[in-house]
């Protein structure tokens, strides 16, 4: 795996977020009445155009603990996430500025040294939003450009990685199912080939688990088909999930995609950085328009990311 394709899904990712951070929290209707045409400076939570949130600060803290350990370390990529957290390491401008209450909990866990790191993440129910599958493709390409394949063994360092802040089965699946779909970009499938491969992967290993329940209509054959107001951008991890994955199969091209998934609402940076990394594998970075990498902040230290992690997986 080279670095192209990294650069690919980390600035597809990062570009996806950037785009979501000024209107993080507003509604489809405000949206479909000013929508998200390009890069927007404060709003939200007030940064510059091109600042890139908690989802691309995990995933390059990720990607970075795993390129200087050659191997994925809990403890190392949890050490990175505190020190994101406490000094803003790994961020867009040396700010913190956005953290999810459960990630912020299995953090804190962490510091305290109350539990393991892989155990760290919280198991309710109730703690399921989407800040493990935000993050999870540093895992998943390095198992893919390791071991050539997303299956059951790498599955359980999936559930692992998941765990660092979200334990509970359904965002381990959730973050299972985007891996499987990854897999299939990663290895030169389309989209709605990597779709439907993915989801037949992912009801071979989990069909027999109650939590599956949760993912039935990412099962449906007519899933790609529903119309839009049947689509949530909350932040809980199925729908999470199943918005970026709606996006992925309702665009033929990057920047529809990420400002399909922008003016979805609610969510706005989350699901478009998880359709965007999606995006960025599959369409590559020359399909991201100049005009928002140009204003993408900290667009080199990314490449940066991006090489060292390739460099190390080779």
């Amino acid at each position: 795996m080279d670095a192209k394709i990294l650069n690919g899904m980390l600035l597809g990712l990062a570009v996806g977020d950037a785009l979501g951070v000024p209107v993080e929290f507003e509604s489809r209707i405000t949206l479909k009445s000013d929508p998200v045409t390009g890069m927007r400076g404060f709003g939200s939570w007030n940064q510059p155009a091109g600042t890139w949130s908690d989802d691309t600060s995990l995933t390059v803290a990720a990607m970075e603990s795993i390129s200087r350990r050659r191997k994925i370390d809990y403890v190392d990529i949890m050490r990175n996430f505190l020190h994101w957290y406490e000094h803003g390491n790994f961020t867009a401008n040396g700010e913190r500025f956005d953290i999810g209450n459960t990630t912020r909990s299995a953090i804190i866990r962490f510091a305290r040294k109350l539990l393991p790191a892989d155990k760290c993440g919280a198991i309710e129910e109730s703690s399921n939003g989407n800040g493990a599958l935000m993050r999870i493709l540093p895992a998943t390409t390095y198992l893919f450009a390791t071991r050539g394949k997303i299956a059951a063994d790498e599955l359980k360092i999936i559930h692992e990685f998941s765990a660092l802040t979200h334990g509970h089965i359904i965002s381990q699946i959730a973050c299972g199912i985007y891996s499987l779909i990854a897999a299939q970009l990663l290895g030169g499938k389309n989209i709605s080939e990597a779709f439907a491969l993915g989801m037949d992967d992912a009801k071979n290993f989990y069909g027999t688990a109650e939590a599956f329940e949760h993912f039935s209509r990412l099962c449906d054959e007519n899933f790609a088909a529903l119309p839009e107001e049947k689509i949530s951008a909350a932040g809980y991890v199925v729908c999470t999930l199943e918005a970026a994955l709606w996006c992925l199969l309702n665009t033929d091209d990057y920047k529809s995609l990420a400002l399909k998934a922008v003016n979805l609402g609610e969510d706005t940076d989350t699901t478009a950085a998880v359709a965007g990394g999606l995006a960025g594998i599959f369409y590559g970075v020359e399909a991201i328009p100049d005009e928002w990498l140009t204003v993408l902040k900290r667009r080199d230290y990314l490449e940066k990311i991006c090489a060292d992690f390739a460099a190390s997986i080779m």
